[in-house]
């Protein structure tokens, strides 16, 4: 019977992993189905998590949790009065101006690529560049039917996305005062055997993620502030969407300078048409992420991720694509934990329990 009991072995190990591997499917399709309540438990997730520390510093001083929430509760109420009142009419016009001049950017390009179609090929005779330019100059009104979808679909995703900062802050509310709860919890949960090595586990995930993202938060904000200021300082058009998105962009690791960087120079350029607008836009940039690169980020993050470019570049791309920002946002953590994960793993932590 022994011979048999080795024979059904590696079946079963195979049966283990295709199941394995059906469960992720189906947690995928799941997730792709409630992709909206997924988005909103995400956004609650990062709050309660960005807002945790303050509430930990509260109670090393004495003062009970809910207390803390409260008073946390109503200077975040303050501050988003503050912003609703000024800083969102302000970021609405600028967006109303972007949508109002867009075809007139448009069509400016189209006007520039017939005016290379009329030069490039008499001084060069290749007709590789004319057939590009001609091609070029097709698809402008289809991208400007494009570029006006895009901006209507963003401005609708945002209006349905309402309901999800209006139900954000009761999540938030329950996922931080609820937290000591939870945590026992799943706790009770794990292997005794394995209890305490998984919490270690967990505890240097939490201090890796946790780093990360308040670090990338505060990181993307005084982007957006400098861009935004630098932009006004140079009269470019349109510095407030400039600044937002170069502060959205500086998630992306290595290629997010160069995203940022585009529309400046393409508002520089529509504006003056000179080398020296250009110029001073891609000094301004170039200075801001020195700051950035070189002091902000050693200071802020304090080597909360150390990742192989390579391998942050794949799951950025990958779970970007699969998930859109919160791929975006979440891969490098996911990224930080595996690592560790699997750090423990060679180690030979699991086998010695």
């Amino acid at each position: 019977m022994e011979p048999l009991h080795h024979a059904h072995a590696p079946r079963n190990d195979y049966g283990r992993l295709i199941a394995t591997i059906l469960m992720f499917c189906l947690l995928a399709a799941s997730g792709y189905a409630l992709k909206h309540t997924i988005s909103c438990f995400l956004l609650s997730w990062v709050i309660a998590y960005l807002l945790d520390p303050i509430l930990l510093k509260a109670e090393e001083r004495g003062i009970k949790r809910i207390y803390a929430l409260a008073l946390l509760y109503m200077i975040l109420g303050i501050l988003t009065v503050f912003f609703l009142a000024f800083m969102l009419p302000a970021a609405t016009i600028s967006w109303n101006s972007f949508i109002r001049d867009l075809p007139i950017y448009i069509q400016k390009i189209k006007q520039i690529a017939m005016g290379w179609e009329n030069r490039l090929p008499d001084r060069y005779g290749s007709a590789e560049i004319q057939w590009l330019i001609d091609k070029a100059a097709a698809n402008v009104d289809t991208a400007a039917e494009k570029a006006g979808a895009w901006a209507y679909s963003f401005g609708t995703r945002i209006f349905f996305n309402l309901f999800n900062v209006v139900l954000s802050p009761i999540l938030v509310f329950f996922m931080l005062y609820y937290k000591k709860v939870v945590i026992d919890t799943v706790e009770s949960w794990l292997p005794e055997g394995r209890r305490e090595l998984i919490l270690g586990i967990g505890r240097e995930v939490n201090s890796s993620i946790g780093g990360y993202l308040r670090g990338q938060v505060m990181v993307s904000i005084i982007v957006a502030l400098l861009a935004t200021v630098a932009l006004f300082a140079l009269d470019i058009p349109h510095p407030i969407f400039c600044g937002i998105f170069a502060g959205a962009a500086s998630i992306l690791p290595f290629i997010g300078v160069i995203i940022a960087t585009l529309p400046a120079l393409f508002f520089a350029w529509f504006k003056f048409q000179t080398i020296t607008a250009m110029s001073q836009t891609g000094i301004a940039f170039a200075v801001i992420y020195f700051v950035e690169g070189y002091i902000i980020k050693p200071i802020v993050f304090k080597g909360a991720m150390n990742l192989n470019p390579l391998v942050t570049i794949i799951m950025v791309m990958a779970l970007g694509e699969t998930l859109g920002f919160w791929g975006i946002l979440l891969a490098l953590p996911i990224a930080s934990a595996i690592k560790i994960t699997w750090g423990h793993f060679l180690n030979g932590d699991f086998k010695q329990h």
